[in-house]
């Protein structure tokens, strides 16, 4: 594996990410639980949309495959996908929604931050521009862990729900393999031991002043990078991918 392999690998993963958690949030249009937060959370699934993208059509001219970002997007199989298991996760209740989203964006935010001194220039540019996007949504989900944590004793207990359910997810965010040292070692991304410390911080600020609890147990559920997902993503990609598979090579 050469340096440009490694990059487009790494860049699939960040646009995986993005789009299948955007794609989540797009079900959501129209449910919201208030108009206000409906629009919001529209708004949070097109910026991750319009990141994902960015990084795919990154990817596809590092691919060496002739491929468009909507190739990438629509046209590959389920086991093709290197997204976290956490994103595709369903969307459950508004309590679920929220901390899958806050779990996400705790972790995304430094990483954009260190992936803007990239050495690679248009990885750097596009984490400039998706960076400003995501202090947005990492506010905003922070913001509602907090209500709804130290909210009434129902929400309370929802939240909390939804915490112990999700968090056995997160491990795998810090996933690291040969792709992420060779491009460490040439200073293109940061190592994500580095993000780590930051994202604990995050999350343990937020938690505490949303009175909740991190689980005890010590479960570590992955397998997204490498292309094994849950029971929930072959569902998600039949939505996804239902016009391109229908309507071959149909363009906006």
């Amino acid at each position: 594996m050469n340096l440009e392999q490694a990059l487009y690998k790494y860049v699939l993963r960040l646009g995986d990410d993005s789009l299948i958690l955007g794609q989540r949030l797009a079900e959501l249009c129209g449910h919201g639980p208030i108009l206000e937060e409906d629009i919001a959370l529209t708004n949070i699934s097109l910026d991750l949309i319009g990141q994902a993208t960015l990084f795919l059509e990154y990817a596809g001219a590092l691919g060496g495959e002739n491929k468009t970002n909507d190739d990438l997007a629509f046209l590959r199989l389920e086991k093709e996908y290197v997204n976290v298991l956490l994103v595709e996760q369903p969307n459950g209740h508004f309590g679920d929604t929220i901390m899958r989203q806050f779990l996400f964006d705790a972790f995304r935010k430094p990483l954009l931050e260190k992936l803007q001194n990239s050495s690679d220039e248009k990885l750097a540019s596009i984490a400039e521009k998706a960076l400003k996007e995501t202090k947005y949504h990492l506010k905003h989900s922070s913001e509602w862990v907090i209500r709804l944590g130290d909210g009434t004793e129902e929400s309370h207990a929802k939240i909390q729900e939804s915490l112990n359910t999700l968090y056995r997810y997160t491990h795998e965010l810090f996933y690291t393999d040969e792709v992420d040292l060779m491009l460490n070692k040439n200073n293109i991304i940061p190592n994500l031991e580095s993000i780590k410390s930051q994202w604990e911080n995050t999350i343990k600020e937020v938690l505490e002043m949303a009175n909740l609890s991190l689980p005890d147990n010590n479960w570590k559920f992955e397998g997204g990078r490498q292309g094994r997902h849950s029971e929930h993503m072959g569902y998600l990609l039949a939505d996804l991918q239902y016009m391109q598979r229908t309507y071959p090579n149909m363009e906006w």
